[in-house]
């Protein structure tokens, strides 16, 4: 409970200090992609089913919900069930077709789904929107006692509230059988399947429920926009979902949470200060895979001194890459390049990083001793 307590404080705090709309535009976003990353790995870490279509179904929760709203006037609360139902019903279409295999498979037809669906963007304007997408007034709805909704702040209230119950909703559906079985299904899909239970059937289930989570991401997006267009079942977004996911770890429930957060920081962040944003957003990600096979979030549960020689390490590697970045794009813009004393720093660091990197090895490898000759003590 205290990292829920970290997770309330930290969307509920920030806005009492400072009264800015850039930060609740980013705690919005960042609030969003938590429920959706939260959502993906419902699939990902509890099932082992790789998706490459997961927008799909928040943006098809999204879509729904805006015509709910433009047309019947559901109140905007109740907005994010629509969403989800909707992603429900797309869930079990969809997944009578995905979950008869896992792997590679269900990853491909993820895929091609996902692309069909975008196309279909296209193909179906009257409900898609066509290039315009659907908009939405939320401050036209029903209100709610004195908010309308309309001023960002309630909006952001809204948003984050339906973040912490999602949150709260799919911690408590960790810890049920349903979701042990998934466990079961992803180590040993033969095992599983000899005691009894179908491996399709539970794959089928968790999908559905991953699916319901996502839609209410996908409504929480078009809350804080006040739009929805193709972009929300693009690949862009389910490839972003998923760099979030295991950026954070699946072995963790709060591994997403993590990854959503440092996600939100590169694609806002840093992207207001360097065009190279997406650059660093993908060597950061291949870092993470190499370096770190559990997320960010397992790395909390190694040695604490290593994991800071590890940590100090890796910052002095960030100042190289991006004195080597930021000189690259300024040649190519034909702008003037960082100072002299840029490249004498950048060195420095390269040295401090490759010394801190091998201690830290060295050290784990040392642990790793100590540990196999204890377990063969025992």
């Amino acid at each position: 409970m205290l990292k829920f307590a970290a997770l309330i404080a930290a969307l509920a705090l920030p806005p009492v200090f400072i009264d800015q709309s850039w930060l609740l535009a980013y705690l919005a976003q960042t609030a969003t992609l938590i429920v959706f990353a939260l959502s993906y790995n419902v699939l990902l870490g509890e099932t082992g089913l790789l998706s490459f279509g997961h927008a799909v179904y928040a943006g098809l929760g999204a879509f729904a919900a805006a015509h709910a709203f433009n047309r019947f006037g559901v109140p905007l609360p109740v907005l994010p069930l629509i969403g989800g139902c909707a992603g429900v019903l797309a869930a079990v279409f969809i997944g009578a077709i995905s979950t008869q295999r896992a792997g590679t498979p269900f990853a491909m037809i993820t895929l091609g789904i996902g692309e069909l669906v975008a196309a279909s963007v296209w193909l179906v304007p009257g409900w898609f929107g066509g290039e315009g997408g659907v908009t939405i007034d939320r401050a036209g709805g029903p209100p709610l006692l004195a908010w309308t909704f309309g001023p960002s702040r309630q909006a952001y209230a809204l948003i984050a509230c339906w973040c912490v119950l999602s949150a709260l909703a799919m911690f408590a559906f960790s810890r049920t059988p349903m979701c042990r079985l998934a466990n079961a299904v992803r180590d040993n899909p033969a095992r599983a399947a000899a005691i009894g239970f179908a491996p399709r059937r539970v794959r089928f289930t968790m999908l559905v429920v991953s699916a319901f989570f996502a839609g209410v991401a996908g409504v929480l997006s078009l809350v804080n926009v006040e739009l929805v267009s193709a972009e929300s079942v693009g690949l862009a977004r389910s490839t972003s979902v998923l760099v979030a996911t295991v950026i954070g770890g699946t072995g963790s429930f709060f591994g997403p949470v993590i990854g959503a957060v440092l996600l939100t920081f590169f694609s806002v962040a840093v992207a207001n200060v360097s065009a190279a944003w997406p650059t660093y957003l993908g060597l950061f990600f291949m870092w993470a895979v190499v370096a770190m096979p559990d997320g960010v979030a397992g790395c909390f549960t190694r040695d604490v001194r290593g994991l800071a020689l590890r940590m100090v390490s890796a910052m002095a590697w960030a100042v190289v890459v991006v004195v080597v970045v930021e000189t690259l794009y300024a040649r190519q813009a034909r702008a003037p390049g960082l100072p002299r004393g840029a490249w004498v720093l950048a060195a420095a660091c390269a040295l401090l990083g490759a010394l801190l990197a091998r201690r830290a090895a060295s050290r784990s490898g040392i642990r790793s001793i100590a540990d196999n000759r204890a377990t063969s003590a025992r």
